[in-house]
């Protein structure tokens, strides 16, 4: 009986130390790699001596800019006491302009960011934009606190997989890239890891989290060599976007190869939506085989495949209408403008959106059959 209950207990914490010790383990790797990758210099690409964004608050609008058709024209003349920097505590007068991308409507008592220029005793304000730090902070609190309420452990972890991956995104994916690594690669890997974190958090250590990282991988790599497919049969690149001019300066003071920022920044997009298709097929082929361990394989991959022609038929449209929306304001300039229909479907910013939505979209919809045939294999393979 006693060697019973000492096995019991070792196993519990064989248990224990797999499911705990090795993540905390291997989080800590990862956090001494996220000091190393983030402890180098920056390039200055633009001097900022005397210059900052600083904290101040409106005390007193001493000219104002509003029409009597409520419109506002030109600049305001208010003064702002200032909260952060090297002038904390003084009252200073400044202007803020009524553009709709930088100044604001200015009232008394509003918290504002502006920018400050300060030369010996000499100090240059104008208001930069409101400041809406707060507001973001507890509208993602909000959020948080909602998934936790509604999904309950699940959304604790949810949670958590969430921040893990704004993390992985902001302090190693963007340092990679401008230390010189491949845009493509470092993408997929940024991928692999948040998936196999994400997924790990949910399902812990089994065969369903093994079956939705290597479905995900497999879709996310799929939009990505769809995306490059795309690009070498319609001549676009990522030398055609918007911002390229901008982006120019990295690729010339660090060497950046900016071209294939397009194509990463779409593995990344598409991460989502494949996640969820990859660990829903995953789930439910595990739950099939569970209340019917004698199904043979045919049987099962196709259960598996009519779960996922149903979730075909919904998330299919995620990424198309993601992008589509993104591009609605361009979408409602060509339409008043009335261009030709040959220049909008051969213009440069058209074709990206179409194959940012469909290499996504084609990535979600082979994501399926992979990931069923990777749950067939993996659950039956002791037959």
């Amino acid at each position: 009986m006693e060697n019973e209950v000492e096995k019991d207990i070792k196993k519990r914490i064989q248990k224990g130390i797999i499911r705990w010790g090795v993540p905390f383990l291997v989080l800590a790797i990862f956090a001494v790699f996220l000091w190393k990758l983030n402890s180098g210099e920056k390039t200055q690409l633009v001097s900022r001596v005397g210059n900052s964004f600083e904290k101040a608050e409106v005390t007193e609008i001493l000219q104002d800019n509003l029409q009597y058709d409520g419109t506002r024209v030109g600049q305001q003349l208010i003064k702002v006491r200032l909260l952060t920097g090297e002038k904390k505590g003084e009252e200073i007068e400044t202007t803020s302009a009524s553009g709709y991308l930088f100044g604001a409507a200015c009232t008394e008592g509003m918290r504002v960011i502006v920018m400050q220029s300060v030369a010996g005793d000499s100090v240059i304000l104008s208001v930069y934009a409101q400041d809406r730090e707060y507001v973001i902070y507890a509208f993602a609190a909000l959020y948080l606190l909602a998934l936790c309420l509604v999904g309950g452990k699940q959304g604790a972890k949810g949670a958590l997989g969430l921040s893990f991956t704004v993390l992985c995104i902001l302090f190693v994916y963007l340092p990679m890239i401008y230390q010189g690594y491949s845009l493509f690669w470092t993408a997929v890997f940024i991928c692999i890891i948040t998936t196999l974190v994400t997924m790990y958090l949910i399902g812990g250590p089994t065969k369903k989290t093994a079956v939705a990282v290597l479905g995900t991988t497999a879709g996310v790599i799929i939009a990505g060599i769809s995306a490059t497919l795309f690009s070498y049969a319609s001549g676009i690149s990522g030398w055609n976007v918007s911002d390229i001019e901008s982006l120019l300066t990295l690729w010339e003071t660090r060497e950046i190869h900016v071209g294939g920022l397009l194509f990463a920044g779409l593995l990344i997009s598409s991460l989502g939506a494949t996640m969820d298709v990859a660990m829903s097929i995953g789930s439910a082929i595990s739950e099939i085989y569970k209340q019917n361990p004698s199904i043979s394989r045919k049987e099962l991959f196709w259960a598996g495949m009519h779960v996922g022609r149903d979730m075909m038929g919904t998330d299919s449209n995620t990424l198309i209408l993601a992008f589509v929306g993104s591009s609605t304001s361009m979408l409602l300039l060509d339409y008043a403008y009335d261009l030709p229909y040959q220049q909008i479907i051969n213009s440069n910013n058209i074709g990206i959106a179409i194959m940012q939505g469909l290499s996504g979209s084609l990535g979600i919809v082979l994501c399926v059959p992979a990931t069923v045939v990777l749950a067939v294999f993996l659950y039956t393979y002791k037959k």
